[in-house]
């Protein structure tokens, strides 16, 4: 698609493109995934929320067995619209057992990150609510499982 345009008997063509087809691939699909993962982070913190005023625990509380049981929840609940649209919009891919092999270990090493980063920044934030310590952890999780998943979802087209 291009749009012309006639200035004193000069016609000018600009050609309509989606502005992420000019940016090298790394950057494209880094924006992509943070939009899938701002998705997830949505989802598993509603999970993780709701899981909280389930289990009738005070949003002060920040640690024992059902926080943590809370958390996995939302962690759990959330990896399968990840999964989906890692691939489908992300890295423009589809389900294969080789990535989603590639998913799964990426979200067993992100477990532990931010099992162990939620505790030590709500002990270093005390102010901060347990829904936005949970952001905070969720974001600098997302940028360690980027790159391992760049490294399993090849997109053949390029």
């Amino acid at each position: 698609m291009q749009i012309s345009i006639k200035i004193k008997d000069k016609e000018f063509t600009i050609p309509i493109v989606f502005p992420s087809s000019y940016l090298p691939r790394l950057l494209r699909t880094a924006i992509r995934f943070s939009v899938v993962g701002g998705l997830g982070v949505f989802i598993q913190t509603w999970f993780f929320t709701t899981s909280m005023s389930v289990f009738n625990l005070d949003p002060d509380v920040k640690s024992g067995v059902l926080y943590f049981i809370a958390f996995t929840l939302g962690y759990v609940f959330e990896m399968i619209p990840n999964y989906l649209l890692s691939n489908w919009y992300t890295f423009g891919t589809r389900p294969q057992w080789k990535n989603a092999g590639g998913f799964v270990l990426a979200r067993i090493i992100n477990f532990p990150i931010q099992v162990f980063l939620l505790p030590v920044f709500n002990n270093l934030l005390p102010t901060w609510s347990n829904e936005h310590t949970s952001y905070l952890v969720i974001f600098i999780a997302g940028i360690v499982n980027y790159f391992i998943c760049l490294f399993f979802f090849k997109n053949k087209k390029k």
